[in-house]
């Protein structure tokens, strides 16, 4: 039986909350009094279907069941969790707060306020220990961060729940000590914003000359390094302690207007609203979100390719819903989505990439037999040394693919597999690897006879697929 998500408001935050228990396995339940609010989920969770399986090197869960209701007492009905996404006024959030605990007086709530501190969201609350700030950025199904922000009176039994649900579906919460107004992150973004703003007013740059300046510099080196690591490398060898000997005086000058917010004028209103149609008014929000999604996957893709940031994170999720390789004949040793990176100048998957997806089979059915992580570290593995594949059919980023293998030889020091890759939609065979591996030692980097429980396994798996 799944775990069951509440999301009350289904805009684009709760829609991006939906889209991503939903992927997770959870079962989710939405309330929002808006006719429109079923179309609108819907389009975000087309968007996260398309993107959020292009994370991870094997398929997520089953998707849960998705059901609108007509009130709040019977959305949070057998609900783990509730997260409340209104919109951000605090009469209303208590107003939504009270009905939730007033069906389901145990579940812990989390509010995706921005500005609210949780003391004033617990205001009045039958039961405020429930209650804490759960502050994501969207779009929710690709972004981890979560800022968990409890107040004085907020069970740690709750936050640490609260922790766990998050990560379970891949997010990372962010813990945060004492409550503030607008808690961390935007924080900074409100400080960036009102610089820009006063950027735009002065003629100093438009709108695509300051996105241009976060996106082709500092946007890449925070998106995996944040702020501090980013200083403290431009301090050299000496470190942080030189680059604020050398910087900090800059603080002193008038760089920025940080405190000083220029006032939002008509004038400048329609000045930024001209120069951001200018920059980006030829796309639809649909379009440049599906942009923004697919350069994100990329980005995370990478991370997660040197086990830096959020790729990391993307990494050790995986790890826990990877499944564990099972006998059969054939073996499903791959069931993924072709991640947009896997493409080429023609659109469709890179010859390479296919030897990326065979490779990972492989290493399926090495795990199988027990040549696996560990015993890597033991000094032992299966080295490929010849391959040969046939292209049959285009493969494309987003499609869902499986690769069923069998082991056709498997005696002595070989190991040979002939994986076959397949739409899952269809069947239809996109490619096939004939592939020979040999057992090794890594420490003299020459073949060798496995060990009597591999080579074991090996021989049995041999046998079951010789069978018809």
């Amino acid at each position: 039986m799944n775990n069951i998500a509440s999301v009350i408001g289904g805009g684009v935050i709760g829609g991006g909350w939906a889209a991503r228990f939903l992927l997770n396995g959870w079962d989710v339940r939405v309330f929002d009094p808006d006719p429109e609010a079923e179309r609108k989920i819907g389009e975000v969770m087309a968007n996260a279907r398309a993107a959020l399986p292009m994370l991870y090197d094997c398929a997520l869960p089953a998707e849960g069941r998705l059901s609108f209701h007509h009130s709040i007492a019977e959305a949070v009905e057998g609900a783990d969790w509730v997260q409340e996404s209104v919109s951000e006024r605090l009469e209303l959030k208590h107003k939504v707060i009270a009905e939730v605990q007033a069906a389901h007086p145990s579940v812990p709530i989390g509010s995706s306020t921005s500005g609210f501190k949780p003391s004033e969201l617990q205001e009045g609350a039958a039961d405020p220990s429930r209650i804490m700030v759960t502050h994501p950025f969207n779009p929710v199904y690709l972004l981890p961060l979560v800022e968990v922000v409890p107040s004085p009176v907020t069970s740690p039994d709750a936050v640490e729940q609260a922790k766990g649900i998050l990560r379970s579906v891949g997010l990372y919460p962010q813990p945060v000590a004492k409550e503030i107004d607008a808690h961390i992150a935007d924080r900074f973004l409100e400080a960036v914003w009102r610089e820009a703003l006063w950027l735009v007013k002065d003629g100093i740059a438009t709108t695509q000359d300051i996105d241009d300046a976060i996106r082709f510099g500092f946007g890449l080196r925070w998106a995996q390094m944040g702020l501090f690591e980013t200083y403290r490398v431009a301090g050299g060898e000496a470190g942080m302690r030189h680059f604020m000997a050398q910087f900090g005086p800059a603080l002193q000058w008038p760089w920025t207007k940080l405190m000083d917010v220029p006032e939002l004028t008509d004038e400048l209103i329609d000045t930024i609203a001209d120069q951001s149609d200018a920059q980006s008014g030829h796309l639809s929000i649909r379009q440049l979100e599906r942009k923004r999604d697919r350069n994100l996957v990329a980005m995370m893709r990478a991370l997660k390719q040197q086990g830096n940031a959020a790729g990391r994170l993307i990494a050790e999720h995986q790890r826990t819903i990877m499944p564990v390789p099972e006998a059969g004949n054939p073996m499903l040793t791959q069931a993924r989505m072709v991640p947009v990176d896997w493409t080429d100048m023609n659109g469709h998957m890179n010859e390479g990439r296919y030897g990326q997806i065979f490779s990972d089979a492989a290493e399926a059915v090495m795990a199988y037999v027990g040549a696996d992580e560990d015993y890597v570290a033991r000094g032992l593995s299966y080295f490929t040394v010849e391959t040969t594949v046939k292209y049959l059919a285009e493969t494309h980023a987003g499609e869902e693919v499986v690769v069923h293998s069998r082991v056709t030889e498997g005696s002595g020091k070989k190991l040979r597999c002939f994986h076959e890759m397949k739409r899952a939609s269809d069947g239809e065979v996109m490619a096939t690897c004939d592939q020979l591996m040999l057992h090794v030692s890594l420490e003299t980097r020459r073949t060798c006879a496995p060990p009597d429980d591999v080579a074991a396994k090996v021989g049995a798996l041999a046998a079951l697929h010789a069978e018809e």
